[in-house]
């Protein structure tokens, strides 16, 4: 009378084992940090047009930011800070495209042990708000304890707001690896 619940109840539990062992490795790959999503063999730095002129971005056309509260090339942005906004990492020397300036790229060793692209002595970092390529909404933006700014290809923060469309113009029409 039992035998027929309990051989389903183990049937269950098995097919519940396999399903939690199966499961395993997309609760490891959750649980690793936001940066290495953006990491790229030979990240490339390129540039695009937009309404407050010519910004840098990745080399898929993701907008890079510098944080003000990065006083050196040591970046500040760790932990919920660098889920919302990304380190731009790299495996190895980051490529210059577009008008942005081989001689201003350079790297920073991270806490979690990635190394991260910088411009011109900034931390560059994308932001999970952005819509696509092109878009801007982080522009401007005061979090974890300061602003967040676009760069120009001088690597001078670009102040003001404009829109969050993707309607910019890359001037890098080979695309190339790199970014988010």
């Amino acid at each position: 009378m039992w035998a027929a619940p309990v051989a389903l109840l183990a049937a269950t539990a098995a097919a519940c084992g396999s399903s939690s062992g199966s499961s395993a490795p997309s609760t490891a790959a959750s649980s690793a940090p936001a940066a290495p999503a953006a990491t790229f063999p030979a990240a490339t730095v390129t540039t695009a047009q937009g309404p407050l002129g010519t910004f840098l971005t990745s080399g898929d056309g993701r907008t890079l930011y510098l944080f003000e509260k990065d006083t050196s090339t040591t970046s500040t942005c760790t932990g919920t800070c660098a889920v919302d906004w990304p380190p731009l990492v790299t495996t190895t020397s980051p490529q210059a495209a577009g008008q942005a300036q081989a001689n201003m790229l350079g790297t920073s060793h991270r806490p979690d042990g990635t190394t991260q692209v910088t411009y011109a002595g900034h931390p560059v970092y994308l932001f999970m708000g952005d819509q696509g390529a092109g878009s801007t909404a982080g522009q401007g933006v005061d979090a974890f304890g300061a602003e967040w700014y676009i760069m120009a290809p001088s690597g001078q923060k670009i102040e003001g707001t404009a829109s969050t469309s993707g309607s910019t113009t890359s001037s890098n029409s080979s695309g190339g690896s790199g970014g988010y």
